[in-house]
Formats: C-alpha cells, sequence, structure tokens
C-alpha cells in the first residue's frame, strides 16, 4: 500500500498499519492459508533472476516470495510502518520510502521485467494521481515488460466505501502511458475475468 501526501491509505491508517497488517498476514500462513497468490501469478509471467519493482509494496510479503523464487526485487512505498515490517523481514533487500507519485525521480535503474501494484495499491492513491504512477510505472519497464495491478472494482472489495476506479479507467491510463492490455483476471489464482468486483490487470510496454 501507499502512503503519505494526502492518498487515501494514509486517510484510513494514519501511517500506522506496518504492525498489524503483517500479523494478520502471519496469521493467516499460520493458519494454513496460501498468502502467496500474488507472488505465484507474477513468477509464472516472469523469466528466471527478472527485475521486479513491487510499487506498493507495503510489509514487503510478495516482493520477498518473489526473491526466494529467484527475481530480483525493489520494493517502494511510503508508509514508513510498513516498510519497518519490510526490513525487518529482509534486510539485504532494497526498500525505498516514496509516495509511487515520485517513483521515476528515486534514480532507480529502469528496466525492470515488472512493475506490480497488488493489495489495492491502484484505488488507495491520491485522487487525481493515478494517470502519474500508472505512467512513472510503465516508464521504468523495459520493452515487453509487464505492469500487473490487482484492485477492487466495488466496495465490497475495497476498505472504501465506493470504488475509486474502473477497469475502462484504467485501462486508459494505462493506453495514455504507452501500454497495451494483455489480460484480465478475477483472481491472483488467473482465472479468466467474467465480471464482478475484483480483476487483476496484466499491461505490457510495447
Amino acid at each position: 500500500m501507499v502512503d503519505g501526501g494526502g492518498n487515501r491509505w494514509s486517510d484510513l491508517t494514519g501511517g500506522e498499519a506496518g504492525e498489524r497488517y503483517a500479523a494478520r498476514f502471519a496469521a493467516l500462513a499460520d493458519s494454513g492459508a496460501d498468502v502467496h497468490g500474488e507472488a505465484h501469478f507474477c513468477a509464472e509471467r516472469l523469466g528466471p533472476g527478472s527485475r521486479v519493482l513491487d510499487a506498493g509494496c507495503g510489509t514487503g510479503r510478495v516482493a520477498i516470495r518473489l526473491a526466494e523464487l529467484g527475481h530480483c526485487c525493489t520494493g517502494v512505498d511510503a508508509d514508513a510502518s510498513m516498510l519497518a515490517q519490510a526490513r525487518r523481514r529482509a534486510p539485504a533487500m532494497t526498500w525505498r520510502e516514496a509516495d509511487l507519485v515520485d517513483v521515476a525521480e528515486l534514480g532507480l535503474e529502469p528496466g525492470f521485467d515488472m512493475a506490480l501494484a497488488a493489495g489495492n495499491v491502484v484505488p488507495l492513491l491520491a485522487p487525481g494521481t493515478e494517470p502519474a504512477v500508472v505512467s512513472a510505472l510503465a516508464s521504468l519497464l523495459r520493452p515487453g515488460g509487464l505492469l500487473v495491478a490487482g484492485f477492487g472494482l466495488d466496495a465490497d472489495h475495497l476498505p472504501l466505501d465506493e470504488a475509486t476506479v474502473t477497469s475502462a479507467r484504467y485501462d486508459a491510463w494505462c493506453a495514455d502511458a504507452g501500454l497495451e492490455p494483455v489480460s484480465r483476471h478475477s483472481t491472483w489464482d488467473g482465472d479468466a475475468y467474467t465480471g464482478g468486483g475484483y480483476a487483476v490487470s496484466v499491461h505490457r510496454r510495447p
């Protein structure tokens, strides 16, 4: 999740959700639940040793799992409490504190094989910054690189009273950023999207 700068995530949490968020997923893992669906979805679309930018990485759950699978991951998030958990779990990995609207200004080496925005990152961005964030992420991809984003399309799939993004608007932002659609799925298991309140969208930089 992203935080800071008046975005919706910081409005919801006050930037103090890291420990609680990490504990929630630790409990799910202890119960036997699969908490790595996003990472496995991404890994199926990556070559060996790929570079991945986890945009709105939160506590690092997805990036750490992708690193365990052999990929080189950089996590960016503006919520210091979330990043503290990521750094505690994987201190050797690269974690950068910044709002995603500024991600292209961090001096990251471009040419990522994938940029990932999981965990309702897109709907929780600061209002009006969404097109700029999509454009910034697209600019960091190599030709053929993928932007993968999963988010709720209705209030039942969001920690908000109403949806802030539609699939059509998101596709338009991607098109404006020079990305082309690849596929859309209803879950991180990869099921084809046939309608509903949650979608995982894959776009490619030509």
